[in-house]
This record gives structure tokens, sequence and C-alpha cells, in this order.
């Protein structure tokens, strides 16, 4: 009876973290689904979407490797080389989620005015795949090289629905998404409310980036109180790490606990200030 009831309460524990667990078995799918495939659109989002993955997760390690042997070579404390290490092996893959975002804030004021230019294309009688390479010239210039990729498509191909998959890969925004998807069922299914919801949406996403911007605006301190929080402790470990007798202290396995332990309350500590100041983030449905 008691084993029974040990296992009914570890695959409730089990059931309870699987969203936590494996959230892209159950959000994601295709080209999407997986770590692999997480990855690939975080580098298409920060404008390295040409690096293969694995090519990054190679950097990524050889990154890690020089930081952990520099740090051995400095200071002589192999936990804190450990720490060297694993910190500059995620360095890399923070910078892409923080370009990542930097891109997205960036874009997040420009898809009205693609949304405007669209209406006036559509408007003065473009048809649609005119319409979307017309951006190529007249849009914003943070998006014209996508639309002009989507433009030498469109006259190799001829395939509408294909080249605008290829613009969604290479743009790789939810809102540039949300917008192609509408132009692909206008092509498909037609209708004469095009411009109607086009600029509906325009108002939409103006509205959302007004918020957006205020209320991260306000909450920057969060982020910023998460950073000195984190590494004002490791800039003192250091200092005294440089002393010998400090070294031969952190050489110790009583050291290597106390390091690696005060590794991992950093890193909780910051995801949790971090996730308090950050607003949610669209996902991209239509991939």
């Amino acid at each position: 009876m008691t084993l029974a009831l040990g296992c009914a309460l570890g695959a409730g524990l089990l059931l309870l973290a699987s969203p936590f667990l494996w959230p892209a078995l159950v959000a994601g799918s295709g080209s999407g689904a997986g770590a692999r495939g997480k990855a690939r659109s975080r580098l298409a989002q920060a404008g390295f979407g040409a690096l293969p993955v694995p090519a990054f997760a190679a950097i990524s390690l050889v990154i890690g490797v020089a930081a952990a042997a520099l740090a051995q070579a400095l200071l002589g404390v192999q936990a804190l080389a450990l720490v060297a290490g694993l910190v500059a092996l995620v360095l890399p893959a923070m910078m892409v989620s923080w370009r990542a975002r930097a891109r997205r804030r960036a874009h997040r004021t420009v898809w009205p005015d693609v949304v405007d230019h669209l209406v006036s294309a559509v408007r003065s009688g473009l048809a649609l795949p005119d319409s979307v390479s017309s951006l190529a010239q007249a849009g914003p210039a943070a998006t014209r090289a996508a639309f002009a990729e989507f433009e030498r498509d469109y006259r190799a191909t001829g395939n509408f629905s294909h080249c605008i998959d290829r613009l969604k890969t290479s743009l790789a925004d939810p809102i540039a998404d949300r917008i192609l998807e509408t132009l692909r069922m206008a092509r498909e299914v037609g209708g004469s409310d095009l411009t109607v919801v086009l600029r509906s949406l325009a108002a939409w996403l103006r509205q959302d980036a007004a918020i957006r911007s205020e209320v991260e605006g306000r909450q920057s301190w969060i982020v910023n109180a998460a950073r000195m929080g984190v590494a004002a402790p490791w800039i003192v470990l250091l200092m005294l790490a440089s002393r010998p007798e400090a070294a031969l202290a952190y050489n110790t396995p009583t050291g290597g606990v106390v390091i690696l332990g005060g590794l991992a309350l950093s890193v909780v500590a910051y995801r949790v200030m971090i996730r308090l100041g950050r607003l949610p983030e669209e996902r991209r449905w239509f991939r």
C-alpha cells in the first residue's frame, strides 16, 4: 500500500512539473518544437539566423573552456574556475536573448507603419504579393532587407504561401506572424474587409506599444537592482580570492561548496527578480 501511494504521489508531481520540464512537447510542433527549434528561432530574432545552432553551441563551449582555464591560471581556485566556465558557457545565449529582446522592442514601434504601408498599397489597387514586395522600398528601414528577400523569392517561385513562410522565418516576430497570416488568409479565401482589419490591427499595435513602453520604463529599476545584487558579491569574492590565504581556503571542499551554493542562490534570485520585472512576451503561434 505504501509503495502504491508513493508511486501515485510521484506520478502526480511529475504531471504537475511536466509543463515546465517539457514545454516544447506541449506547445510546439514542427520546426518550432524542441530546444533546437527554440534556439534557432532566438538566433533569428537576434539577427543571427544564418548561424547554425551546432556552431553556436561549439562557440559557447570554446568560450566556456577558455574562461575556466583563464580563471584557474589567474586565481588558482578550482571552484571559481568552474563558475567562470559555466558563466562563460551561458554568456553567449544570454547575449543572444538580450539582443533578441532589444530588437523586438525596437521593431514594436515599426509594425504599425508596416501595416499602414500595406493598407496604402492595397487601397491603391496592388495585388497582395506586390503590396508586400513594395515594403522592400517603401517600408521602414529595419525591415526592408527581409521584404527584399521576399520579393526575390516571389519572383523566382511565384508561390505566395511558401514565400510568406520564409519571410516569417526571417523576421521571427510574433507580430509579423499575425500580419502575414492575415495576408495569407486574405490571399487564399478573399475578403473585402482586409483594409479594415489591418487598420484595426495597426491601432491595437500602437496602443500596445505605448503601454508596454511606459510599464517597462517604470519597472527597469527592478532589472537594474537584480543585476547589481548578483554582481556585487562576486566582485567581492574575486577580490578576496586574489589573496593567497583566501585562495587556499576556497580550494578546500567546504570552500567549493560555499562558492557553488552561492552560484545556485545567485541564479535563483536573479531569475526571480527578472521574472517579477519583465512583462510577458507574445508567443509565436503561427510558425
